[in-house]
């Protein structure tokens, strides 16, 4: 069993919901950023999502573009991220997760890239440009180094489509709570809990939604329905590149945790 999946079925277990917080990697500095995941760890992550800085962020907002561009410009490349998680899993035992897009795994070698993240501890990977249908080898390799395979699924995705998307995924189903990119948002559509049930009536996998999660209020309402919270934009707002402010973080990260009832 990976650690995603006992860290949902302990949650469950407890009547509980998983906050999963995503930070970009090696932003503002890959010392900071370290240190900024283990203040999320210490601070209630159930799951800490880490994005790897990609030049054209296609699913991704004005926020953490800029936060990839600062990390690019910096010289933090996919080794990089490696050796940072490499640290972390010696002081941390939180399920990590890696968000990157499929030409990076393309151009590192999808079983390098594989194994190396297996190595240094990362449990599950997310590509939102892979399709499944054409994900074969890579879900191959990353079941070989038991690694969890997350795919996206949208409100506009046809059941069909939905189940195809289930069946290729593993560790938890990422559900897009509205078109678009990420970014902070002050409402989610008022529809979300519907296109919720639908994903939940087609699997019982964990479903963790993300997008325009901006506060407390945000995370509580949809974690009515959904099994755990992914919030990026809001969290990354917060990160002053010349001032890092570590309790300002861990308060907010908190104060999710304890609206989603952690």
């Amino acid at each position: 069993m990976s650690r995603i999946k006992r860290t949902f079925e302990k949650l469950k277990e407890d009547n509980k919901k998983a906050l999963i917080p995503y930070i970009t990697g090696g932003y503002p500095s890959l010392g900071a950023c370290q240190r900024i995941i283990e203040v999320l760890a210490e601070s209630g992550a159930d799951i800490i999502e880490i994005g790897i800085p990609y030049s054209d962020p296609l699913a991704d907002g004005p926020t953490i573009q800029r936060a990839s561009e600062i990390a690019l410009s910096r010289g933090v490349n996919t080794k990089d991220i490696f050796e940072m998680v490499g640290n972390l899993r010696k002081k941390l035992s939180t399920p990590i997760v890696l968000m990157t897009y499929y030409n990076t795994i393309y151009r590192y070698g999808e079983e390098d890239f594989a194994k190396e993240a297996s190595g240094v501890g990362v449990d599950g990977v997310i590509i939102p440009d892979l399709p499944p249908e054409e994900g074969s080898l890579w879900r191959k390799l990353a079941k070989e180094n038991s690694l969890d395979t997350i795919f996206l699924v949208s409100p506009t995705s046809s059941n069909d489509r939905i189940k195809k998307i289930i069946s290729a995924s593993s560790g938890f189903i990422y559900c897009v709570s509205l078109t678009g990119v990420t970014g902070a948002r002050s409402g989610l559509p008022a529809d979300l809990s519907d296109f919720i049930s639908r994903v939940r009536f087609l699997t019982n996998k964990p479903l963790a939604v993300g997008f325009g999660i901006s506060s407390a209020d945000l995370a509580k309402r949809v974690s009515e329905t959904a099994d755990g919270i992914i919030i990026g934009s809001a969290l990354i707002d917060l990160i002053d590149d010349s001032n890092i402010k570590y309790d300002k973080i861990a308060k907010f990260i908190k104060n999710i945790k304890e609206a989603i009832g952690g």
